[in-house]
């Protein structure tokens, strides 16, 4: 789902903060944010985020700070999680419908100006009996998929943990269709979204995005095709478009927050809640606070309400120390060749290339993905989701947060630094995913998550790392920034055209 922020014409959305001089600074809500969810247990990191002068590139080292501050102990983490929330909450603003400026907590409890009735979608398909993923055109499935992710474990693509899951999965097809459940997906037309996949195994979907034709149309095809059943909330003009098409669905999240968290509230089934949302730049803090708002509603409306999330590969997650190991002697079992380009390397750059990626022996160790070209604004849209996340798992909900591989999506490719840094991550040794392989692959995660979950682990950051797929990012020999401009370089040649 992408979006547009509200601008001070009237209509409802979210708002970031006006200035005295009535400017509305995304760099100004990222650093006030940050130091705020930095301040009870790091006050000189505090400081340091609030008085960053370029956030635009200073950002990196803050969010990583965020991340180590909270390994002094679950409660530190969970601290910081909360304040952060607190915060975006505190600073945001909201335009209800119909009304003007206003705090962002009142959306939580401001009234639907509208019901929306439900159009369902039931597919003439017939649901997979066996779980089978998409990889390089052939569909792995029974042994060769098993080798597959004995594969990816050896080299260190995915963590052990998320091979297990799937393998799980694949030992109980049964558990596909996810019986009982209704998963609302959030972004419906997301490219790595789980909507056509969970339509496929039989499942219950709600959809929700955007009014634009071109991701209905994709909808209405996984839903006809699929087995499951597609439920969507029906705001077309009744004297105008047919039964079942795609003109006039869709809905702008973030100026319809009460409407859809009640419509989402009377559906049958236990509820899964999946925020799959995104837009580029400044609009994609608004639409995951919009749809974090919907949550908290929703949450109050009932109490059967699992959440789920995909977390991005580049941002700073604090990782086991079998990871760290694996990197080490990734580090240490270099080639002489790269041995030698690496020195004068790091010696010109001032130490930003090529360096390892972990101190030996850390436990656990941070593995620092972020990626500057995409910018504070993405870096805090994702970092609410694991803020969220956090939270609710330590209030005691269920939680499915995983962390995605590398990903040739639209979003990315269409960024040429990033586009040619992802065609030359296999010679560091990461793996980049095709979109229909990471699709089959974080559905499958979340069917375990919701069929067989796992008790709440000692610390969130140990949580956020069980069933990471991270592409290789957390177990190759170099800090992955510090390789991304030579990634680029050697995988330019492939992306010219």
């Amino acid at each position: 789902m992408t979006v547009g922020i509200t601008d001070d014409g009237g209509r409802a959305g979210i708002l970031f903060p006006a200035a005295a001089d009535g400017r509305r600074s995304t760099s100004a809500l990222g650093r006030a944010v940050v130091a705020d969810a930095l301040r009870g247990g790091d006050p000189a990191g505090a400081l340091g985020a609030e008085g960053e002068t370029n956030w635009r590139s200073g950002y990196l080292l803050h969010f990583r700070r965020l991340v180590e501050a909270g390994l002094t102990s679950r409660g530190a983490a969970v601290a910081i999680a909360a304040d952060g929330l607190a915060s975006l909450y505190a600073r945001m603003r909201a335009v209800p419908p119909g009304g003007a400026e206003t705090d962002l907590g009142a959306l939580v409890t401001a009234a639907a100006d509208r019901p929306f009735p439900t159009m369902t979608v039931t597919g003439g398909g017939k649901a997979e009996s066996e779980f089978s993923l998409p990889y390089r055109g052939e569909r792995l499935r029974g042994d060769r998929l098993l080798r597959k992710l004995d594969d990816w474990t050896a080299a260190g693509i995915v963590e052990p943990s998320c091979a297990q899951a799937v393998a799980r999965v694949a030992a109980h097809p049964q558990w596909l269709s996810l019986p009982g459940r209704t998963v609302a997906v959030l972004g419906a037309g997301s490219e790595i979204g789980p909507l056509p996949v969970l339509l496929g195994w039989g499942a219950r979907v709600a959809a929700v995005d955007l009014p634009r034709p071109e991701i209905w149309h994709r909808v209405l095809r996984a839903a006809r095709e699929g087995a499951g059943t597609l439920v969507v909330p029906d705001v077309r003009d009744r004297a105008g478009s047919s039964a079942g098409t795609a003109d006039g669905l869709g809905i702008d999240l973030t100026a319809e927050v009460p409407a859809l968290a009640d419509w989402l509230a009377g559906l049958e089934g236990s509820l899964v809640l999946g925020n799959y949302v995104y837009a580029d730049g400044a609009a994609n803090v608004a639409v995951c606070l919009a749809a974090d708002v919907l949550t908290l509603r929703v949450q109050q409306a009932r109490n059967d309400v699992a959440l789920a999330f995909l977390a991005t590969p580049t941002d700073v997650y604090a990782v086991p120390a079998e990871a760290v190991e694996q990197s080490v002697r990734a580090y240490g079992q270099r080639s002489r060749f790269a041995k030698l380009a690496g020195r004068p390397l790091r010696t010109v750059s001032g130490g930003r290339l090529l360096r390892r990626a972990y101190v030996p022996g850390a436990s656990p160790g941070i593995s620092d993905c972020l990626v500057a070209q995409q910018g504070p604004n993405y870096a805090l849209a994702k970092r609410l989701q694991r803020w969220r996340a956090c939270v609710a798992g330590e209030a005691g909900g269920r939680v499915s947060l995983n962390v995605a591989p590398p990903t040739r999506t639209r979003s990315v490719v269409k960024n040429r630094v990033l586009a040619a840094a992802y065609a030359g991550a296999h010679r560091f040794g990461a793996e980049v995913f095709e979109p229909e392989t990471c699709r089959v692959l974080m559905a499958a995660l979340l069917v375990d998550d919701l069929q067989a979950p796992t008790p709440p682990s000692a610390h969130p950051w140990q949580d956020e790392a069980r069933g990471a797929a991270h592409g290789g990012l957390w177990r190759i020999a170099y800090a992955p920034r510090s390789a991304l401009g030579l990634a680029a370089v050697l995988g330019y040649s492939s992306t010219r055209g």
